[in-house]
């Protein structure tokens, strides 16, 4: 059983991760093994090639690892994360899921896909948790 116990709690305590939530990011699923984050790409998410700024994507992944990796144990804070951008996104829509990799004692390994509502993969994340 994780840290909240439903997918409004969580939305509740993370109203406060106002960087993410201002940008437009949502928690839209959440179980006690992944969950799924998601924001509709918007004119200010954009760099100056049209592209979405990498920012708003690491943002993005970074949020839906926080989400898991908190539900996992609260609280946790981020040790080392690191992003591979794949592709460009022609889409709308982007998603973050979460998958772990491991859960121990005092860190937590996340894996991140994000990818479109095209169903392209645009980046790879991962994240290690440090358990306070």
């Amino acid at each position: 059983m994780g840290t909240f116990a439903s997918l409004l709690d969580a939305r509740k305590y993370f109203e406060d991760e106002r960087f993410a939530t201002a940008n437009g990011m949502q928690i839209d699923e959440l179980t006690d093994d992944y969950c799924i984050c998601s924001f509709e790409i918007a004119p200010d998410h954009r760099n100056a090639l049209g592209g979405v700024m990498g920012g708003a994507i690491f943002t993005l992944a970074d949020f839906a690892f926080a989400v898991s990796a908190n539900h996992d144990h609260h609280p946790t804070t981020a040790q080392r994360v690191f992003i591979n951008y794949l592709n460009v996104s022609r889409g709308t829509r982007l998603f973050a899921r979460t998958e772990r990799i491991k859960t121990g004692r005092s860190t937590s390994i996340w894996k991140v896909l994000v990818y479109d509502d095209l169903g392209k993969d645009i980046a790879y994340f991962i994240g290690n948790g440090f358990k306070l």
